[in-house]
């Protein structure tokens, strides 16, 4: 370099640094929900139609044997957007992610990217909640609509089945076409059926009177928003590159979208997955599942009991329709995808643009009798994953190393030439994957550091969350090892069995196998468990031994109904005078004579003048 030229870096100094910042790629992050690997290319289901994700996958990477790290929504989510394994976090459950000790004192991706002069601008479900605080500009919260509403509650799709629609509700129990409803009026409420949609908190009418008169559905706005915020960024020309998050409901529950993506899929030439008969009578999920509530133990097995018994027994009948209602869903979130990848690519914005599609878990249409996500095997754990990096993925390929999820937040980090040190303060957590650049660069041969495995943890309905006591797989090459809280294991050599058909676990022969998996799984999850907090059952056992006379019926066992009547029996009531004393201790200066007695005129003032105050 000569005087001169230095002399120019030297002098422009400031000016050099955000031009080569500004040379710093952007990301898209396309996120879907319950999305397995009902894909073109995946061959998860022969009648797919992907084209426009397919037309992304031969424009990159696509890895094949991608998994998520704990197969369902709020901790999938939580996991893969700070980088931090839910055995290492302890986020196994639905409890808010940010006040999770660990994950609130490390960065997510948007909020690390934004320190580095990222504008980070996201719609839509790409945490399962608390999205808006984490990006510098937001669009729509999550929408799971649209549903039918009876003029006074929100209800399952009119030709939903019983016992199914009752069973599940207006979330999991509810499927169909988006159709005019409005000129058939409800039994119960006497009012004409229309159609609502929104987040939670914010339910609005939607107009529905054909598929071509009628307002967008959520994950439409949601694409809409992007396409719009695409265009916007790239006519302002801005030096500051940008991260972009879109966040797809569908394929999750309910599974409703316009009637033409179910005119794709005529019922009658709907093909079933490939079923074993008596599949599931190897394995062992039911054995170890809470059974707290009706919404825990095994889920997925009482939904696709449910199903069926909703179509009269006729297995085939009611598979076809639910997986017609699956595939529908999917063929619209393809079309949407479609949408902000045209938007990218006419805005030239391609170009420089790192494009990420995958899903937070994957989802069991029928495969060992269950019918739901959260379970151990390749249909809740194998997750789509297409990496488009420019200049540095190769096109066309596909990566059959077993990665995960956890893997995408470094990645991302490499790929953009940013600080690896997401940890907030000394109580985060670095993270936990590895960059998979190795992968896109060379994708069969490609020297990468991570595990040769994929580790999944299984979510359980419970009041406690126990790294130790949960349930863990392991996603080998050739391999995959399931183990239980309880010990029972399972063994499949997907090499062989890629249904995952045959538990090699009860077979003596595969016991050396068994033990070499069995300790790598031990060595990874953590060996300092903290105790477990005592369960509701552990309460009752202690009350049952100091009050035995509670056992009212005398069966040496006590029942919830017999310790609720004998706490309350033997529970005195406060009295009025109580809360006065009460009320007294902790405001003295509500004695305004000073007599030291708190008399009731003068309690009522006190209250008054201080709810006043407040």
């Amino acid at each position: 370099m000569n005087i001169n030229a230095l002399s120019l870096i030297l002098y422009l100094g400031p000016i050099f640094i955000c031009s080569v910042t500004a040379k710093k790629p952007n990301i898209l992050l396309i996120v879907c929900d319950d999305l397995n690997d009902y894909i073109e290319t995946l061959g998860g289901h022969p009648q797919a139609k992907t084209p426009n994700i397919t037309k992304l996958i031969n424009s990159g990477v696509s890895f094949t044997q991608a998994h998520c790290n704990i197969p369902i929504c709020n901790p999938s989510r939580a996991s893969f957007v700070t980088g931090i394994y839910p055995h290492n976090s302890q986020q196994f459950g639905f409890s808010d992610w940010d006040k999770n000790e660990v994950l609130q004192n490390s960065h997510t991706m948007m909020t690390h990217f934004a320190s580095y002069g990222y504008h980070t601008l996201g719609t839509g479900k790409i945490m399962h909640s608390r999205d808006r605080q984490e990006w510098m500009e937001y669009g729509h919260p999550s929408d799971y609509g649209p549903f039918v509403f009876n003029g006074k509650d929100k209800i399952p799709n009119l030709d939903v089945p019983t016992p199914f629609r009752d069973d599940f509700g207006i979330i999991d129990g509810n499927f169909g076409p988006l159709e005019k409803v409005s000129d058939r009026v409800s039994p119960q409420t006497g009012k004409p059926y229309s159609w609502v949609t929104g987040g939670w908190r914010d339910q609005r009418e939607m107009k529905y009177e054909s598929d071509d008169n009628r307002d967008p559905t959520g994950d439409e706005l949601n694409a809409l928003w992007a396409v719009k915020r695409l265009k916007e960024l790239s006519s302002l020309n801005q030096q500051k590159p940008f991260f972009m998050g879109v966040g797809f409901v569908r394929p999750h529950t309910p599974l409703i979208v316009p009637q033409k993506y179910f005119d794709q899929f005529p019922l009658e030439s709907i093909q079933l997955p490939k079923i074993k008969k008596n599949d599931a009578h190897d394995t062992f999920k039911r054995t170890v599942t809470s059974i707290e509530d009706d919404r825990s133990g095994d889920r997925g097995t009482k939904m696709y009991d449910s199903l069926i018994a909703s179509f009269n027994g006729d297995r085939e009948l009611a598979l076809k329709k639910f997986i017609q209602a699956y595939l529908a869903s999917v063929a619209s979130v393809d079309d949407l995808v479609g949408e902000i990848l045209e938007a990218l690519e006419q805005t030239g914005l391609d170009k420089n643009t790192i494009v990420v599609f995958t899903s937070d878990h994957g989802w069991g249409n029928g495969e060992k009798d269950y019918l739901y996500k959260n379970s151990l095997w390749q249909e809740s754990t194998r997750v789509p994953l297409i990496i488009r990096a420019p200049e540095i993925s190769q096109q066309r390929k596909k990566c059959s190393k077993p990665v995960s999820l956890i893997d995408l937040f470094p990645t991302l980090i490499d790929l953009c030439d940013l600080p690896a040190n997401t940890m907030k303060n000394d109580k985060g957590r670095p993270l936990d994957g590895f960059s998979l650049k190795p992968l896109l660069i060379n994708p069969t041969r490609g020297s990468w550091d991570g595990p040769d495995y994929a580790i999944t943890a299984l979510y359980k309905w419970a009041k406690y969350y126990d790294p130790a006591s949960q349930n863990y797989s392991l996603r080998f090459k050739n391999w995959r090892y399931v183990r239980y809280e309880n010990g029972n294991e399972e063994l499949y050599h997907t090499a062989k069995d890629d249904h995952e058909w045959t538990n090699l676990a009860l077979n003596p022969q595969h016991e050396q196998k068994l033990k070499q998996f069995r300790n790598k799984l031990l060595d990874v999850i953590p060996k300092s468990i903290p105790e477990k907090p005592k369960s509701d059952e552990d309460w009752k056992e202690q009350y049952f031994k100091k009050n035995p006379k509670a056992d009212t019926n005398k069966d040496g066992d006590l029942s919830w109904s017999e310790l609720n009547a004998h706490k309350k029996l033997n529970t005195p009531r406060k009295k009025a005078e109580d809360w006065k004393d009460i009320y007294f201790k902790k405001n003295p200066y509500s004695d305004t004579n000073r007599d030291g007695i708190l008399t009731w005129p003068e309690f009522h003032a006190h209250k008054k003048g201080k709810a006043i105050s407040d």
